[in-house]
């Protein structure tokens, strides 16, 4: 083994190591002649699903309250900017240190009452018109002189997270009901709508209609200052929870769900409710 291979191994076996040690595992893994395989072949784009699952599972650990858990998905989602950075690297666009110098720089940049001279005397409403004045100074910087309301609300983001990003953008126009009722109304025309298409349009109408009443869903959770992704995984994890309970019961009574039928099975769920609120 050479110096350079000896002091390699010995970095990566620091337990100590910090941030330069798993920079240098990463490095390692994906060294064409000693590396890890299935780490060498990966790509940019193959590795977008771990990520966005690894973000997912940091919101996850947050919800549950699990600190524990939540010291480990953060330390999953920083391999995925490792990783990236990594092949960045290989591939002469950029490193970790110009990653990071470049994040750093923005914020200082996006934050002048805090890091220059600006007054910190402003609201939260004010702080963000001022976020958008100074994004809008660097895309024309770029020569990004044509810019529009929607640029950067990314197109990958969850649909529900996407509509609220595009709805806050253009009510920042003033493109937006000013009262809630309004929206609840437009719920109300668009729900008998996507009635009307079940019962009489064809199957691509119908999908047309649904997105538009789960768009003005959106619309409602942001008026009410909800976050619908939140809400929905929420609901997600309350089914789940219930139907556990009704599969407990089931079980029980030496039962399975196709052992039984809607019937059984419904009221059960309202006795998990009931249950539920027992519970407190």
């Amino acid at each position: 083994m050479s110096k350079d291979q000896s002091a390699s191994q010995s970095l990566c076996l620091d337990p100590n190591g910090g941030l330069p040690r798993l920079l240098e595992i990463m490095a390692r893994l994906r060294d064409r002649e000693t590396g890890c395989p299935w780490d060498i072949e990966q790509t940019y784009e193959s590795i977008v699903p771990y990520t966005i699952e690894e973000a997912y599972e940091v919101a996850d650990a947050i919800a549950l309250g699990d600190m524990a858990e939540l010291e480990g998905e953060l330390g999953d989602l920083l391999l995925q900017v490792v990783y990236y950075t990594q092949m960045g690297a290989e591939d002469g666009h950029f490193t970790f240190e110009t990653v990071t110098k470049k994040i750093a720089d923005k914020m200082i940049h996006r934050h002048p009452h805090v890091f220059g001279e600006e007054s910190r005397d402003k609201s939260a409403a004010q702080q963000t018109a001022d976020w958008e004045k100074i994004k809008a100074a660097e895309r024309a910087a770029k020569g990004q002189t044509k810019a529009r309301t929607l640029d950067g609300v990314a197109g990958n983001l969850p649909a529900l997270t996407r509509a609220v990003k595009l709805q806050k953008r253009a009510a920042r126009v003033g493109f937006d009901w000013p009262e809630t009722t309004q929206v609840l109304d437009k719920i109300t025309e668009e729900a008998g709508e996507l009635v009307e298409a079940v019962d009489t349009l064809p199957r691509d109408k119908q999908v047309e209609e649904f997105g538009d009443l789960m768009f003005v869903m959106a619309n409602l959770a942001r008026h009410l200052d909800i976050d619908p992704e939140e809400a929905l995984r929420a609901a997600n994890r309350k089914f789940t929870r219930r139907f556990e309970f009704i599969e407990d019961a089931l079980e029980d009574a030496g039962k399975t769900p196709h052992d039984s039928d809607l019937a059984e099975m419904d009221g059960l769920w309202n006795a998990a409710k009931v249950a539920e609120r027992a519970a407190g």
